[in-house]
């Protein structure tokens, strides 16, 4: 039913919140396993899962959404047999998994409360109207996805349902506290570490490559140097903002829309105030300076001097204390309620805050109103605009999605009756897009799918943004293809450069290595490679100051036992570095507050393993039965 309703407000996110989203533990990737009968016989139903059946109404509907979008992807032509089957087995996998997880749920006894339903429902952003819930919203949105309140608040049910029960396993995982404590030892240790770096540069000269070799390299990974799959394009879009402007609205209409939100026109009351704050360690010090603050004040001393001479509010001292116009709500509540008593002129003190000892000067009131319907005008049409202008753009959305699958479909035709500005992209490349389409993933989803969008074929409609949808028709598909040997002559050519380079470089560090390991001192090795080489000092596993591959290294090599443990490397860069593990150490204790967030992020790392092996096991030891008829 959800599903369902995702579909029919299929990329208005303006109504996609009516869909929760599917949990984490996804069922559509499941292949046919765990205990499955296929004798079935004459049965009314798509399969049965542990007593729970799914019936043929439910499993072809999701079929058909599933159908659509890969027609699209293959033009129009039918989905070859073998792939049909894969994509019907994972559609009744899909739903198999789902009646399993409501099942458990209901005989673990996991209930949702109606105030908790309710609470959910309310919640929904496509239900809410300036922030609040709208029965009216609620019932046009499910009617424009043909679900009644009552069938949708049913599936809402058993969607928090199972939502509970992985949420029950994710909490169940814990931390002992010797557990925590070897953890921390571990993702806290540090390392004592001396390393020396042999640059590329040094051996650049015995790695020269001459035009045979960058030919024969090229052919060899002729692979790594290919153009990327792109497409040219015909495509006619739709934006919001165009349809707004086509919008009509009477003066009538506005005037209906300013009576219906005339509560949320009010204008709250604002004050304009000035400050100075006091703060101290010593509570008893900080209240007898505001005190004596306040008494100059009040004698008629020139508060702003007195707020930029001992005010400790860096945003407002240099001001002479001044907060400028604020609402109620934008001070903390002894500081409003002090403000909002107060008469303009009077200064009061000292109120006590969170931040300190504040003495107040209420200096200007501007009074609370309604907005006149002038006032609110503007606004009022810009949003009834916006309004239509968003039913109308899911209308047409929807009319295009079956257009555009329909025979002899023609995006000429289509632009001109919907009125869609049409153009054309001369490469939108896969995992880049174009201009001035954008990145569109959506887009290039369709467009490089295996197989892809069929040249000559309509596709879409898909959002490219918020507010932008575009149907488009492929006039070209441009396979990889090897790049020149001129275009990537001068990359090979540095890139053999450094491998070489790179080699040269690690025979040298290994036999510095081996120097080491014999008794030479760091030192005399630095000297006589002519490097520099640091003093010896601790890193951590994150440790930005030493080089990623050297630290690595570093915490990869065993725990010194009493002599250093020595290693040569290759450095990603180019070049190698010789390195020399010296001593391990726990770094100090953690404060208890971050002790406690990393045993819970381990924790919910812990749960979420376990909520996905919990159902993997479920659906492996199920009896399902499959109806090998299901979607004829």
């Amino acid at each position: 039913m959800l599903q369902r309703i995702g579909d029919a407000l299929k990329g208005q996110k303006w109504l996609a919140y009516l869909v929760l989203g599917a949990l984490a533990l996804v069922f559509a990737a499941w292949g046919a396993y765990g205990v499955v009968n296929l004798s079935f016989g004459g049965s009314n139903y798509a399969a049965e899962a542990n007593g729970s059946k799914i019936s043929l109404e439910e499993a072809r509907d999701a079929w058909l959404r599933q159908q659509t979008q890969w027609q699209q992807r293959l033009g129009g032509a039918e989905i070859p047999p073998p792939l049909r089957e894969k994509l019907q087995d994972q559609v009744l996998e899909g739903l198999i998994g789902r009646a399993l997880l409501t099942q458990r749920t209901r005989d673990l006894g996991y209930r949702v409360s109606q105030d908790a339903l309710r609470e959910a429902v309310h919640s929904e952003q496509a239900f809410q109207v300036a922030g609040q819930y709208s029965p009216e919203a609620a019932k046009a949105a499910l009617a424009q996805a043909g679900i009644s309140l009552q069938a949708y608040e049913q599936d809402l049910r058993t969607q928090v349902q199972r939502v509970q029960l992985e949420g029950g396993i994710r909490a169940s995982d814990f931390l002992t506290p010797l557990e925590l404590a070897r953890l921390s030892d571990l993702e806290d240790q540090e390392r004592e570490v001396r390393y020396l770096v042999l640059p590329l540069e040094r051996f650049k000269s015995a790695a020269l490559v001459d035009e045979a070799t960058v030919q024969a390299y090229y052919q060899a990974h002729q692979g790594q140097y290919m153009t990327s799959e792109s497409a040219r394009l015909q495509y006619a879009e739709l934006r919001l903002e165009a349809l707004a402007a086509q919008q009509s609205v009477s003066d009538a209409d506005v005037h209906a829309a300013y009576e219906k939100s005339r509560s949320r026109l009010e204008v709250p009351e604002k004050r304009h105030a000035r400050h100075i704050l006091i703060t101290g360690k010593d509570d008893a010090a900080a209240l007898a300076q505001a005190q004596q603050v306040l008494a100059q004040a009040k004698a008629g001393k020139d508060f702003g001097e007195l707020a930029k001479q001992y005010s400790q509010d860096p945003g407002s001292a240099h001001n002479g204390g001044d907060l400028g116009w604020a609402e109620r709500s934008s001070f903390v509540a002894p500081f409003a309620e002090a403000l909002y008593g107060m008469r303009v002129g009077e200064i009061k003190g000292p109120v006590k805050t969170q931040f300190g000892y504040h003495i107040i000067r209420l200096d200007e009131i501007q009074p609370g109103k309604s907005k006149s319907f002038e006032e609110a005008r503007s606004d009022l049409e810009a949003q009834l605009r916006r309004d239509r202008a968003t039913d109308r753009f899911g209308e047409v959305q929807e009319q295009l999605q079956s257009k555009v699958a329909e025979p002899g479909a023609d995006l000429g035709s289509l632009a001109q009756q919907y009125g869609l500005l049409t153009g054309n992209v001369a490469s939108f490349v896969k995992g880049a897009g174009g201009p001035p389409l954008g990145l569109a993933p959506a887009l290039q989803e369709l467009l490089f799918a295996d197989p892809p969008l069929a040249v000559g074929r309509l596709g879409g409609p898909v959002l490219v943004g918020d507010d932008r949808l575009v149907i488009v028709k492929v006039l070209e598909h441009r396979k990889p293809q090897p790049r020149a040997l001129a275009e990537v002559r001068e990359g090979i050519a540095a890139t053999l450069t450094r491998e070489r380079g790179t080699q040269a470089a690690l025979a040298a560090a290994e036999g510095a290595r081996a120097k080491l390991e014999g008794g030479m001192s760091f030192e005399a090795l630095a000297q006589e490679l002519k490097v520099h080489a640091d003093p010896a000092h601790f890193v951590g596993r994150r440790d930005p100051s030493i080089p990623a591959p050297v630290r690595d290294a570093v915490f990869a090599a065993p725990r010194p036992a009493g002599k250093p443990v020595y290693r040569a490397l290759a450095l990603g860069e180019g070049g190698a570095a010789v390195v020399a593990v010296m001593g391990v150490r726990t770094a100090a204790a953690r404060d208890p507050k971050t002790l406690g967030d990393r045993a819970l992020q381990e924790a919910e790392r812990l749960g979420t393993d376990a909520a996905t092996a919990y159902v993997e096991e479920m659906r492996r030891t199920a009896d399902v039965r499959k109806n090998p008829k299901a979607f004829e």
